[in-house]
């Protein structure tokens, strides 16, 4: 593992188990993820980016979801190996996750102050008095006005905006290493998204922590994202600096998303993405977007392409990856 990378990703494999069929749900998935950096995963409803993020924290829905393979090095150290115990002691302290709906995340019977002092006395077994102090602190450090109030308050008392706060200092009161955010903004509306997000960015960089922020705006992922990953059918389609991503897209699905971003398309003119995603339980041969792709030449519908590493250090699959991506 590099000096350099906090959490590596390598091959992950996730697969439900029905009798139907198995959904290949998560199909070999890799990354690198290093100290400070924002990743974002994109990429349309089903293509696996929340399962990845359960895959990593290891906590998959019950009905035959499984992870069948790869790794997860935090810091070094596969925890995909460890037991539910130790993943216990791991979750919070040194991995945690910002999940999409804060109404549903916090405890509705229990105050704000409650659900921090238990997440806080759980990991440090500190005294009442520095373990209220830190809740305080906690809230003080998502920008939560009047913390010493808001304590006492419980979910329903507050905006959906200053729920979602509340999560995100839930998830970084340990001052874990890596913070997974999975569409943190997705239950608020446009202006409280973007306050939200500079508030999230701004408690990561004063920790330090790196996050996977999983969504499917690209718009979003462009403004706070250092690196971006576009998934589809479970893999990952293309990786690279955001900047670049945007530039150039290499592989024809993300130039259709950012062609369907008001403002970015070719001409300014908006652009839908043909077609509906593949069936997971039964995909279609070779590359699972040829079906929608507008430059699939006959290859592309019998033989799945590898990832290739591009000069510019760019991960696409696609076969026809060196070249550029604008006449899709």
């Amino acid at each position: 593992m590099s000096s350099d990378n906090v959490l590596e990703v390598r091959d992950l494999v996730t697969y439900f188990f029905l009798r139907r069929g198995v959904v290949k749900a998560v199909d070999g998935v890799s990354f690198d993820l290093k100290r400070g950096e924002v990743l974002g995963l994109v990429g349309e409803s089903g293509c696996g980016k929340s399962l990845t993020a359960l895959s990593i924290m290891r906590l998959l829905p019950k009905g035959g979801a499984r992870t069948v393979r790869g790794e997860v090095r935090l810091g070094g150290e596969n925890i995909l190996v460890r037991s539910p115990r130790q993943m216990r002691e791991i979750r919070g302290r040194r991995i945690s996750m910002i999940l999409q709906d804060p109404q549903t995340s916090l405890n509705p019977v229990f105050s704000i102050g409650e659900q921090l002092r238990e997440a806080i006395f759980r990991r440090t077994r500190g005294r009442k008095a520095e373990v209220m102090k830190e809740a305080v602190a906690a809230l003080r450090r998502v920008e939560i006005a009047a913390p010493d109030q808001r304590i006492g308050q419980f979910p329903h008392q507050l905006s959906g905006g200053m729920k979602q706060r509340v999560c995100i200092a839930l998830a970084v009161a340990l001052r874990p290493a890596v913070i997974i955010a999975d569409e943190p903004t997705s239950a608020l509306d446009v202006i409280v998204q973007k306050q939200v997000l500079r508030t999230l960015a701004r408690v990561q960089r004063a920790l330090g922590a790196a996050v996977v922020m999983v969504g499917h705006d690209m718009g979003l992922m462009a403004q706070f994202a250092h690196r971006i990953g576009v998934m589809y059918a479970g893999r990952l389609v293309e990786l690279g600096d955001v900047r670049r991503v945007f530039a150039d897209p290499r592989h024809p699905y993300t130039r259709l998303l950012i062609d369907s971003l008001p403002g970015f398309g070719q001409r300014g003119v908006f652009r839908g993405i043909p077609g509906v995603a593949p069936s997971l339980l039964s995909p279609p041969s070779g590359c699972p977007f040829h079906p929608r792709c507008p430059r699939a030449a006959a290859r592309c519908a019998v033989e799945l392409p590898a990832a290739r590493t591009l000069a510019d250090g760019r991960i696409v699959r696609c076969h026809f990856a060196e070249e550029a991506a604008h006449a899709a």
